[in-house]
């Protein structure tokens, strides 16, 4: 069975076609610059690319193009669109409607649409894609959507809860939702399967650090805390994004800089975080190079992510009573080992200790290894993580359980 993996952003429709006989990929690549001026790339399995500059004004000549690069020419896998059996899509955003993976109906998608408002850049293209997926792919063939919220519906009240007057939440659905959840479930059940365990006897950190970074508390295979919140701003410094701020300091500088709440909302998700303190950039791997250089700012910076993740840990281990494991993932957490080590060092008081030649030996780059010594109580882990094949495996099943 072949099952299409989408990832739509608001100029941006990446994919991935998997065969779920092998879990194997036989193409990806991304639609870039819908809207804009359009840009299509693409890799096959056996190692054949396409790059082309097209025309996309809307995310319906993306699709087209897709089904264009996967069913002609250099790039050709499949002869027809029938040969895929389910499409998959990643939803940013499903507030507390949605708690699992579902199958799309016009009713699905325009609930997705109207949680625009909760995550703007994401739901409605999200929608959109949605849309022009059923314009281009067989009417028989099932589309799947997959939350990145979902994992975390089952975060206890007191967990998600803001200390708001109650009327926000009633009416407004102010609280701490969480993202990355595809993610965590993915890595947590990988980790609990290398580790010989059955995910339901296990206490997990999960830490996703990329661009966008969340801690996930996993108790017994559910998310019970997780650092992001009502929006993808919030937990530890990221990329552009400044992460937990007390809320005066930001109307405060919104006041002395003139802004409004939308110039205040971009202030805080684009230029602040790793690239705001630094001044270098937003890329981790340039601040560390800069850090490593001397430069001070960058330091500050680096110093402050290991510090913030480090006390995020620490907070779950006290909220789950206790940990099994510590895990890193993402492209920071799997390729950095200056953060992990950053961040697991003076923690032997929570039985965490890693082996530094291990843990920095260029083989645990994006590869699944256990960092930990051999007299550490909490075990630690990199673990590469794989959304779309967790898309898949979710869209594999409801389709085969119809």
């Amino acid at each position: 069975m072949k099952i299409l993996v989408v990832n739509a952003g608001s100029s941006s429709l990446k994919f991935q076609l998997l065969d779920m006989e092998n879990e194997q990929v036989i193409a990806k690549g991304n639609c870039d610059r819908i809207g804009i001026d359009g840009h299509v790339s693409a890799k096959t399995g056996d190692g054949r690319e396409y790059n082309a500059d097209c025309s996309f004004p809307t995310h319906t000549e993306a699709f087209e193009k897709l089904v264009e690069v996967i069913t002609t020419g250099e790039t050709k896998v499949i002869d027809s669109m029938a040969e895929i059996s389910a499409v998959g899509h990643r939803i940013v955003q499903g507030a507390d409607i949605f708690d699992k993976s579902c199958l799309v109906t016009d009713e699905i998608i325009d609930q997705i649409d109207a949680l625009a408002e909760l995550a703007p850049v994401h739901n409605h293209p999200h929608a959109l894609a949605l849309r022009a997926c059923k314009k281009v792919i067989p009417a028989d063939c099932p589309q799947v959507v997959v939350f990145d919220t979902a994992f975390h519906q089952t975060m206890p009240s007191k967990a998600f809860m803001f200390g708001l007057p109650y009327d926000c939440y009633e009416k407004y659905h102010v609280r701490k939702y969480g993202f990355h959840g595809t993610s965590h479930r993915f890595v947590s059940m990988e980790l609990a399967k290398v580790m010989g365990k059955k995910p339901e006897d296990l206490k997990i950190v999960s830490c996703h650090l990329g661009n966008g970074s969340s801690i996930t508390a996993v108790d017994g295979g559910k998310s019970v805390d997780t650092s992001m919140g009502f929006t993808p701003l919030d937990g530890v410094v990221m990329g552009t994004r400044s992460g937990s701020v007390d809320p005066s300091a930001v109307t405060y500088v919104a006041k002395k800089l003139g802004l409004s709440p939308d110039e205040m909302s971009d202030y805080l998700n684009k230029k602040s975080g790793l690239l705001g303190v630094s001044g270098v950039g937003s890329d981790n791997r340039e601040v560390q190079a800069a850090a490593d250089a001397g430069n001070e700012r960058a330091k500050l910076v680096s110093d402050m992510l290991c510090y913030e993740i480090k006390k995020y840990i620490g907070s779950y281990a006290a909220a789950m009573n206790g940990m099994d494991a510590v895990l890193f993932t993402g492209g920071i957490g799997e390729n950095s080992w200056e953060v992990r080590k950053g961040v697991c060092e003076n923690m032997e008081f929570f039985g965490i200790k890693i082996d530094n030649e291990i843990n920095e030996a260029s083989s645990t780059r994006g590869k699944l290894t256990k960092i930990s010594a051999p007299d550490s109580k909490v075990e630690v882990w990199v673990v590469p993580t794989n959304e779309e094949l967790l898309i898949a495996r979710d869209t594999l099943a409801l389709v085969t359980a119809k």
